[in-house]
C-alpha cells in the first residue's frame, strides 16, 4: 500500500461509519494559535478529533534550543493517539483547512511512529469538504481507547550536526519548503533571522497545490522533484522549513510521486539560527 494517500471528500463521506475510522482535524493558524480548536468547535466533520499543532503534534519549545514546533514526545503522542482510538489497523484520515500543511505534520508523525498503511490526507481539505455540500457536525465523537503503542523510526530524522557535516555533499538533496521571498532572506515574518541553509534549494510547499485547491498529479509531482533531485538518490533528500511543518508537506508529496521517504530536519530554520556558529546564506 503506498506510504501517501489522497481521499476525495465523496470517499471519505461514504467512509463515515466505518467503525475503524480515526478522522483528526488538524486546523491550526501561527497567527491566531487557538483558531483551530475555536473552529473544530463550531463544525468539523462527523467523529473528527481535535488534533492541536503545538498541544498534540509538538513538544514543548526550549528557547535558544529547540525550533517553534519541536517534535511531540513519542510516548505521549502514542497516548494521544490511543485516546483518540487509533489501532494498528485503523483506517486514519487527516484535514485542515485546505492546503494540508497540518496535516502532513501528522501524517509524518504517524510514519515516524510506524503507522503507514491506510492513512489518507483529505485532498482539498475542509474547503473541498464545503465544495462538495459535505456537512459539517457540532457533536463530540464518541471514546474509545485504541491499542496502537507505536515505535519513532529515527532514520527519519536528521540532526543540525550531522546536516551541518553534509552541507556540501554532491549526494545531498536539501530542500526547503518556505516561500520564495523567505527562502531569499528578502523578508522573515516570523524567525529573528532571514535566509536559508547554504546549499538549499526553494522548493515551496504551496507548489504541490493547484489552483483548485488539490494535489497536483503524480506525474506533475513527479517532475517538479525529479527537477530538484537532478538525478540525486532521493534517499538522500533531506526536507526542511521554518519549523518542521510545512517540510512534512514536500515529504508527503514526494511519497505521493512515488519516490521513497526523505529525512526531515525537524528543528528546520528557527532551530538553525539558535546556534551563530552555523552558516546562514540569502538569495537564490
Amino acid at each position: 500500500m503506498p506510504l501517501a494517500q489522497l481521499i476525495t471528500p465523496q470517499q471519505l463521506a461514504e467512509r463515515l461509519d466505518s467503525p475503524d475510522l480515526v478522522i483528526l482535524d488538524c486546523r491550526f493558524a501561527l497567527e491566531d494559535v487557538d483558531y483551530g480548536q475555536r473552529s473544530y468547535a463550531e463544525g468539523h466533520i462527523a467523529g473528527a478529533h481535535f488534533a492541536d499543532l503545538e498541544r498534540d503534534l509538538s513538544g514543548p519549545v526550549t528557547k535558544g534550543k529547540t525550533g517553534r514546533h519541536p517534535l511531540p514526545d513519542p510516548r505521549r503522542l502514542a497516548e494521544r493517539l490511543r485516546e483518540w482510538g487509533l489501532n494498528d489497523d485503523s483506517s486514519v484520515v487527516l484535514y485542515d483547512d485546505g492546503p494540508g500543511a497540518f496535516a502532513a505534520r501528522a501524517w509524518w508523525l504517524l510514519a515516524w511512529l510506524g503507522k503507514r498503511n491506510d492513512v489518507y490526507i483529505l485532498d482539498g481539505g475542509l474547503k473541498a469538504w464545503h465544495a462538495a455540500h459535505q456537512p459539517l457536525s457540532l457533536d463530540s465523537p464518541p471514546k474509545r481507547e485504541g491499542s496502537f503503542i507505536g515505535e519513532p523510526d529515527m532514520k527519519l530524522l536528521i540532526d543540525a550536526e550531522h546536516l551541518a557535516k553534509r552541507l556540501g555533499n554532491p549526494d545531498l538533496t536539501l530542500i526547503d519548503a518556505r516561500a520564495l521571498p523567505r527562502f531569499r532572506g528578502e523578508m522573515e515574518p516570523i524567525d529573528p533571522v532571514a535566509g536559508h541553509i547554504p546549499g538549499a534549494q526553494c522548493a515551496a510547499f504551496t507548489d504541490n497545490i493547484g489552483a483548485d485547491g488539490r494535489f497536483l498529479s503524480v506525474d506533475q509531482l513527479k517532475q517538479r522533484f525529479a527537477e530538484k533531485l537532478a538525478g540525486r538518490a532521493p534517499e538522500q533528500l533531506v526536507a526542511y522549513c521554518g519549523s518542521g511543518v510545512t517540510a512534512c508537506h514536500n515529504l508527503f508529496a514526494l511519497a505521493l510521486a512515488g519516490y521513497p521517504m526523505g529525512r526531515l530536519y525537524a528543528g528546520s530554520w528557527s532551530e538553525w539560527i539558535n546556534d551563530p556558529q552555523r552558516e546562514v546564506a540569502t538569495g537564490d
